[in-house]
């Protein structure tokens, strides 16, 4: 029996919610970076202060990615539904306990765990919408949800332009245990996911049946794609607050980071919400080449061109976020509809996060190079100029076009 219409709604609001507050828990921390690390140091010299910034932002991205790489594996092993409840849970609940840590190290296992969560709630949001929601309308609403992490992005420019307190702002966390209840009352497990456990898999594991010749193509070539992606957008996204706290030296800073953070997010908006009509309209290929030659561009206009913080700055990040938006809508769309539903998950976890390790990595190095490059925007520039190495990708790789749920 098709679902009713309003569980499909309810259904997309539970997702886009939870999917919107990991995008705000996943950048409330640069946001309060400067003023948090300072809270938990006490007085220290700038460079210590750097190095355990880099250490928070870097192991969030950890968590998110063994979080994801396991969440789609429990996915496929213990259905949609509880791993989408189980992820939620987890990283509301670790967002709170980060508002009441005492130490840095507190902090820091609180967000690897956080990053956890929201790793799963990535995964596992989108793997149960492409097994659900009917076929017509698919792309569309999986386009839509990829703005959810955006507005995420505006709810954490907006907590800290009004709420001054760090911890307090973290409290953000309640709000998706909350939604984790509901969903535990109104989501319904995949259909597809309930005839396709059964199926025989001669006692291969999920992560063997990806990586076998007739998924390996797909699997490699997705998570080179969006892992190039990814390294840029998280040096930029972690470390921009950062970057803009270094050229204002008065109380004008903290409004100047929350502006900075919701221009992201709404570019990011305005980007996945016409990702899919783009594609519609000149194809995948075209679409991809587009959004990382533009954000390369621009992220060398924006970091290249400003020593000396100025209005200018606001209008390069919202162009940038644009791209950056349209991005993620067209990934999000094209790379869980590259494998059967057996596995899913697991396919898509591994292909959106893989990339993270070495964005971890990255954004750890972004702060340990601030002083051998001369400041957070030499060292941003470097780490941006790896979309370059995408678009490679993007125009030596021939995208599949036809792909499963798509027929």
């Amino acid at each position: 029996m098709q679902p009713s219409r309003l569980y499909f709604i309810c259904l997309f609001a539970i997702c886009f919610l939870c999917s919107a507050l990991g995008g705000t828990v996943s950048t409330l921390m640069s946001v309060y970076l400067p003023v948090a690390v300072k809270d938990l140091m006490g007085s220290m010299d700038a460079s210590e202060l750097s190095r355990i910034s880099a250490y928070i932002n870097a192991l969030f991205i950890f968590g998110w990615a063994f979080g994801g790489f396991t969440w789609g594996i429990i996915g496929d092993s213990m259905g949609r539904k509880k791993s989408l409840l189980l992820a939620i849970t987890c990283y509301g609940l670790f967002t709170v306990l980060t508002g009441f840590a005492t130490t840095w190290w507190a902090a820091l296992v609180c967000r690897f765990l956080s990053g956890f969560g929201v790793g799963g709630v990535a995964v596992c949001s989108y793997t149960l919408l492409t097994e659900v929601w009917p076929e017509k309308s698919k792309p569309i609403f999986i386009g839509i949800l990829s703005i959810a992490f955006p507005v995420g992005i505006i709810s954490a420019g907006l907590i800290n332009y009004y709420i001054t307190s760090w911890r307090s702002g973290f409290m953000v966390g309640v709000i998706p245990l909350v939604m984790a209840i509901a969903g535990a009352l109104i989501i319904k497990e995949s259909e597809k996911w309930l005839a396709g456990r059964k199926n025989n898999n001669a006692g291969r594991t999920k992560l063997q049946i990806a990586f076998s010749p007739v998924h390996r193509k797909e699997l490699i070539n997705g998570s080179l794609i969006y892992g190039t992606m990814l390294i840029s957008l998280w040096a930029i996204f972690s470390w921009l607050p950062t970057w803009i706290q270094s050229m204002i030296s008065n109380a004008d800073a903290q409004k100047a980071r929350g502006v900075s953070m919701m221009l992201l997010g709404m570019g990011g908006i305005a980007g996945g919400f016409f990702s899919g009509w783009l594609v519609k309209a000149i194809g995948l290929k075209k679409s991809m080449t587009i959004g990382f030659a533009t954000c390369a561009i621009f992220s060398f206009v924006l970091f290249k061109t400003n020593t000396v913080f100025s209005p200018v700055i606001y209008l390069e990040i919202a162009v940038l976020s644009v791209f950056f938006g349209l991005n993620m809508g067209i990934l999000s769309v094209y790379i869980p509809q590259l494998f059967p539903t057996q596995i899913r998950a697991t396919a898509t976890g591994f292909s959106l996060n893989v990339g993270r390790l070495f964005t971890g990595i990255g954004v750890l190095c972004v702060g340990v190079m601030v002083k051998v490059t001369g400041g957070y925007g030499n060292a941003l520039l470097i780490f941006s100029m790896i979309f370059i190495i995408g678009l490679v990708f993007v125009l030596f790789i021939k995208p599949k076009e036809t792909v499963y749920g798509l027929h």
